[in-house]
């Protein structure tokens, strides 16, 4: 049961207009965005951050930006945000070699070395305390420009966002973001834990 009860999609027309990005992405509205329309400057805000940070404006894929995202979140343990990070990878082409063996990001040949890096830095950005270092940032600096790496610090920042609202609240998670979590997550244990 979550914290606080979702709300209509119908609540407020411009979060609605606004959210017709996740249908893209996800394949519906979630239920975090619909209980954050309980303040509407938030859920609009927050559409329009997700829309910014998710944007392509480098080499930084769509499939990695959701794989980056879902590293956050199995590092945080947010099982509503490894769900949707998960299936928005599936949705945005991430190769089905890599969804089968995200686990094994580091060792599996499905990633290259300049993935590597960046799943690399989403797992210390994510970490409490922080553990991105020098090593990781030589890392980064081997494949990647300053305008990449903000892009997937911000796709970081963007999911403890999630993290922290999606875990705190219990969200309900929504059938096909729990089927894609079954599906590429199950074999390690994926549980919907709290968001029933």
């Amino acid at each position: 049961m979550p914290l606080v009860t979702p709300l209509s999609a119908e609540h407020d027309e411009t979060t609605k207009e606004l959210a017709l990005f996740f249908n893209e992405t996800l394949g519906f509205c979630p239920n975090s965005v619909l209980t954050m329309q309980r303040r509407p400057d938030i859920s609009r805000a927050f559409i329009n951050l997700n829309k910014a940070v998710m944007a392509n404006q480098g080499r930084v894929t769509s499939a990695l930006k959701r794989m980056i995202a879902w590293v956050s979140s199995n590092a945080t343990g947010c099982r509503y945000c490894q769900a949707h990070a998960i299936r928005a990878a599936e949705r945005y082409g991430a190769e089905q070699e890599q969804l089968d063996n995200i686990w094994e990001y580091r060792h599996h040949a499905a990633f290259s070395d300049a993935e590597r890096a960046a799943l690399d830095f989403s797992l210390a950005a994510s970490q409490v305390p922080n553990a991105v270092d020098a090593k990781i940032k030589e890392e980064l600096y081997k494949y990647w420009n300053e305008g990449e790496i903000v892009e997937m610090l911000g796709v970081i920042s963007l999911f403890g966002y999630l993290n922290r609202w999606n875990d705190s609240m219990g969200t309900t998670l929504e059938e096909d973001a729990i089927d894609s979590g079954n599906q590429y997550l199950g074999k390690h244990g994926f549980e919907v834990g709290k968001h029933v």
